[in-house]
């Protein structure tokens, strides 16, 4: 009899729920009879030897990965403040702004019930589900506006979210936003099983959000590749964003900053 690799993972209590055992799998830290599987959904001999690699996963999801690379490259401290997770799913940003110190942290989801369990009994957390960014109020945040917001958003583009965003932070605030390309590009760009691969479309991709950002009244003062591939293999970008400020002018190394993407994680 076989299974699906991850349901494996939980039913033999090698991890502590589907969406961990996903996670290590993408990364890459699961071997099958010595064999690494990168696919959640390869299907596995319930009697196979399994194996996880390393340490175990240091957030609730590989996300968190994502935002630990941008606060380390961008040099964001965390500590004390209020912030804000715009897409937050699983939690694995969230987590990572609690493990960096944020005071608080609003987790904001239109979906239900799949924030991790140790981030829903967090009393640093506020569960903001079934909650549509874009019909946000300055209202909701009850316990003070957020200084600091990480977007990680699908299925819809970052110009469509990132003028709410500025409205409700607060007056020094900023940003981390994951530049997904299979969201932003056209649909005549995107390839089979939604992954956008000319790296000539990731660059203007990258380029129209920045202005976007830039018309809106944000300042762009970072950018950066994430470190791993998105769920179906896309390459992804992270960008600082700041209320204040003035922008720097990215528009000569974004081409340089794909090249390296692909050079790395191709």
């Amino acid at each position: 009899m076989k299974q699906r690799l991850d349901i494996l993972l939980t039913e033999k209590n090698l991890v502590d729920s589907r969406a961990r055992a996903k996670a290590l799998i993408m990364a890459g830290k699961v071997l099958v009879n010595g064999q690494r599987v990168d696919k959640a959904g390869t299907l596995v001999a319930s009697d196979a030897q399994l194996r996880l690699l390393g340490e175990e996963m240091p957030f609730v999801s590989r996300g968190g990965l994502k935002l630990r690379k941008a606060l380390d490259t961008f040099g964001i401290n965390l500590v004390g403040r209020m912030a804000m997770d715009v897409g937050a799913s699983t939690g694995g940003f969230t987590d990572c702004m609690i493990q960096r110190g944020a005071k608080m942290v609003y987790a904001i989801d239109v979906g239900y019930g799949q924030l991790a369990w140790k981030l829903r009994t967090n009393l640093q957390v506020v569960n903001m589900e079934r909650t549509n960014i874009r019909h946000v109020t300055r209202e909701k945040f009850y316990y003070g506006l957020p200084s600091f917001a990480s977007i990680d958003v699908a299925f819809i583009s970052l110009e469509k979210v990132l003028p709410t965003v500025f409205d409700v932070l607060c007056d020094a605030g900023e940003v981390v936003a994951l530049i997904k390309p299979q969201f932003e590009a056209g649909r005549e760009h995107v390839g089979k099983r939604g992954v956008v691969r000319d790296k000539k479309i990731h660059a203007a991709v990258i380029e129209r959000v920045l202005t976007s950002a830039a018309e809106i009244g944000f300042g762009v003062n970072g950018l950066t590749f994430s470190p791993i591939r998105g769920p179906e293999g896309n390459i992804e970008y992270l960008a600082h964003l700041t209320k204040l400020g003035a922008s720097e002018d990215f528009t000569e190394k974004i081409s340089d900053l794909v090249e390296a993407a692909h050079g790395e994680l191709d």
